[in-house]
């Protein structure tokens, strides 16, 4: 199976052949769209193999499928009609991210440790409630903050402290373009391209993001 790879030298956690999947619990169209849509791109940019959404949330597993498909995978995007069933049957380890959950300092090496030993990793991201049933099924409930804060942001902690860094630092394959870090502007090439030799006055500019 074709996958990414993390900089080993950026983190010492070998976790290349972890699969990590993210589950989006709950969307309501309409009122959920940028955020769930928002969920889904941070999983795929900071380390995960895969996201589940709500059959109801299509429009963002389009998204996230043609953001991947221009900027590099593997990564992929499902949808499910039963989110509840996968985390009571998921095969590995559970975590649901919840702000009244322990801290993800105290867990993080245990969860890692059994990553890093072979157990797949189900991270789920609720939306606006969350059933208990959710909290019984998570074999760790983490909190990156005891505070009110946004699932995107508490998704994106977490998969830094599980990844050590090193998803900071990926390699992509089959990208239609690649971002050259610059200090000022934007500049975006084929990667086919040399940077060294691309004009960044003639490369593509996104007038607003992916």
């Amino acid at each position: 199976m074709l996958r990414k790879t993390r900089n080993a030298a950026t983190s010492h956690y070998n976790m290349d052949d972890t699969e990590v999947t993210v589950l989006r619990y709950g969307h309501r169209p309409g009122r959920d769209d940028r955020m769930t849509t928002h969920v889904g791109l941070t999983a795929r940019a900071l380390g995960a193999d895969r996201i589940i959404f709500p059959d109801n949330a299509g429009t963002a597993a389009d998204t996230v499928e043609e953001v991947t498909g221009r900027f590099g995978g593997p990564f992929s995007a499902e949808l499910c009609s039963n989110q509840r069933r996968v985390a009571e049957n998921w095969d590995g380890v559970v975590v649901h991210l919840t702000m009244y959950g322990l801290g993800v300092e105290d867990v993080e090496t245990e969860i890692r440790d059994r990553a890093t030993a072979g157990e797949s990793v189900l991270i789920i991201v609720g939306g606006e409630k969350v059933p208990f049933e959710i909290y019984e099924a998570a074999d760790y409930n983490v909190g990156v903050t005891n505070q009110p804060h946004s699932e995107v942001a508490g998704l994106a902690v977490f998969l830094d402290h599980l990844f050590g860094g090193a998803e900071l630092d990926q390699e992509w394959e089959r990208a239609d373009r690649e971002v050259i870090p610059t200090a000022t502007g934007k500049r975006v090439v084929d990667p086919a391209e040399s940077p060294a030799t691309t004009d960044p006055e003639h490369s593509g500019h996104p007038e607003s993001g992916p």
